[in-house]
């Protein structure tokens, strides 16, 4: 089992360096350990959050560009694990990407894997970071933002074509 897990790991490391990806020591790892987020909104006690969260096979993923596809997230991702679904994070207003976005995996190894190989690493000229999530619940899809996007885009104050433009506030 040990071999076959560790065949698996090296393939999917080939697999990366081929494509240019760098060695994962060079990798942002912070969401290698299961995170210390709080989700003020998670239906639960913060214990039932840190269960879910030990148990879960989904990742957050952040500073995407609003101009990032899912076919995109999907063939990045992909190469990490199989994946189940890809959730997209969308303006609660207007029903566009806002820069986020949720990947479940089927096993916990393959969102592992993605969080050693892929979280931190550029998609459309972005670095992305990713982080355990306690799973997706319908209607964590959408910003949480007073103009319906992400709060942290309303008090950016630079400009940023990838993330809409100016802040908001």
């Amino acid at each position: 089992m040990q071999a076959e897990a560790s065949a698996d790991l090296t393939k999917k490391q080939g697999l990366l360096d081929s494509l240019g990806f760098p060695e994962p020591s060079l990798i942002i790892t912070q969401g290698l350990k299961k995170t210390d987020y709080q989700d003020l909104r998670f239906p639960g006690s913060k214990q039932e959050l840190k269960e879910a969260i030990e148990k879960s096979t989904t990742l957050y993923v952040g500073n995407l560009s609003f101009y990032t596809t899912e076919e995109q997230i999907y063939e990045l991702f992909s190469l990490s694990g199989e994946i189940k679904r890809i959730i997209m994070g969308l303006d609660r207003y207007k029903r566009t990407p806002c820069g986020f976005c949720f990947v479940e995996f089927y096993t916990q190894k393959d969102a592992h894997d993605c969080l050693k190989y892929i979280s931190g690493t550029k998609l459309d000229d972005r670095i992305i970071r990713c982080d355990w999530d306690a799973g997706f619940i319908e209607g964590r899809q959408f910003g949480r933002g007073k103009s319906g996007g992400q709060v942290r885009d309303e008090h950016r104050q630079d400009y940023d074509p990838g993330r809409g433009g100016y802040g908001t506030l």
